[in-house]
């Protein structure tokens, strides 16, 4: 595929815009909790660059640069690669539970959340797979498309095993509805997006049954007022924070709830310390940002000839946008809480790499002059 001398500029601005968020929010919320945790303001935000921004700003160059054939033609080495950092967080000396979990891979001073890794991977390997049934014309006969029905599942079945033993539960989720939305698009039988819809939400409903805690959130879902200061307090307290800021916010640093009153200030509730101090001007800003990102992609993915390059971006896109409105829909209790980071905003040197790496990837796509016009 060839390419344009520049990427597409309005999402590169928009792009832009995301990161600087991301680093300006950080550096408030987590200067406090820094100092409660290890006495200095700058740990938290240092080990974000360090860890997250620089080298995602280089690999995400490196994806930019890179043809997209090789992309297509590395995705399955990726994706198993990815499968197997996450098969280590059960091995002993090298997995690590945290808080119940098995999510993370200690190498020495390094850690990092493979299921991160996997989200990007699985997102190549299916538009690659599902643009070689396009071409092959496999999904236009009966016996293909269900032949690829049954390899997709077969597919995201081997991944849920995985992420249910660990468990992560809301990364499945987002691999899942991301994937059934790629190969939607791909233009296979409704029919087949229906009957996993439908499955999905058997398992979902099982998972929730076998799982107390889980059970306990949907509870908490349906009536906020239930066990306020247990499984209800930080949905309470996001939800307090959120109705502090007001239009413009108590300013920046100055939120109350991120001294020690709501769980995960830095991760999953960050959202509700940035409405804090931001209020309603910032937050439908923010919004906005993640939305137009969404749009701007969608835009160029539609304008993509190549079917590999296309789903690539839709998948990409929708990913990040998911999981953006799903985090903030669970502080502001339209969904119930999932324990999602939000894009480019939460501390996370795993998530954030995996995301600047897609960037590069979207950059990529929109920089190849093989669009319709």
């Amino acid at each position: 595929m060839k390419r344009l001398h520049s990427p597409d500029i309005v999402l590169l601005a928009l792009s832009s815009a995301l990161v600087f968020f991301g680093i300006l929010i950080l550096a408030s919320v987590s200067a406090s909790f820094s100092v409660q945790k290890f006495g200095t303001t700058f740990y938290f935000f240092s080990h974000q660059l360090l860890y997250g921004l620089l080298p995602g700003i280089l690999l995400g160059t490196v994806a930019f640069f890179l043809p997209l054939q090789a992309l297509k033609k590395w995705s399955f080495p990726l994706l198993l690669f990815s499968v197997v950092l996450l098969a280590f967080v059960f091995i002993p000396g090298i997995g690590g539970e945290i808080k119940g979990a098995y999510r993370w891979v200690f190498l020495g001073p390094i850690s990092f959340q493979p299921s991160e890794f996997l989200k990007l991977a699985f997102i190549l390997y299916t538009a690659a797979w599902l643009s070689s049934r396009t071409e092959k014309k496999a999904l236009k006969s009966r016996s293909g498309s269900n032949n690829t029905l049954l390899f997709f599942g077969i597919i995201l079945g081997l991944l849920s095993i995985f992420l249910v033993l660990q468990p992560d539960i809301s990364t499945l989720g987002i691999l899942s509805l991301t994937g059934l939305a790629m190969y939607f698009l791909a233009s296979t039988p409704l029919w087949h997006t229906g009957a996993m819809l439908v499955l999905g939400a058997g398992l979902l409903f099982f998972l929730i049954h076998v799982a107390p805690y889980r059970f306990s959130r949907l509870a908490v879902f349906l009536d906020s007022s239930l066990d306020p200061l247990g499984k209800g307090y930080q949905i309470k307290q996001a939800l307090i924070g959120i109705g502090s800021g007001g239009l413009t916010g108590v300013g920046l640093g100055l939120s109350f709830q991120k001294f020690g009153i709501l769980p995960e200030p830095i991760s999953d509730s960050i959202f509700a310390i940035f409405a804090e101090e931001m209020g309603f001007v910032g937050s439908a800003l923010l919004l906005l940002v993640f939305l137009a990102f969404a749009w701007r992609s969608f835009f160029i993915a539609q304008r993509v000839h190549d079917s590999f390059a296309r789903l690539a971006a839709l998948g990409i896109a929708f990913w990040i946008t998911l999981q953006a409105l799903v985090n903030i829909g669970s502080m502001t209790g339209i969904f119930p809480l999932a324990g999602i980071p939000l894009p480019f905003i939460s501390y996370g040197g795993s998530a954030l790499l995996t995301e600047l790496i897609a960037l590069g990837i979207l950059l990529n796509i929109s920089a190849s002059t093989t669009q319709k016009t």
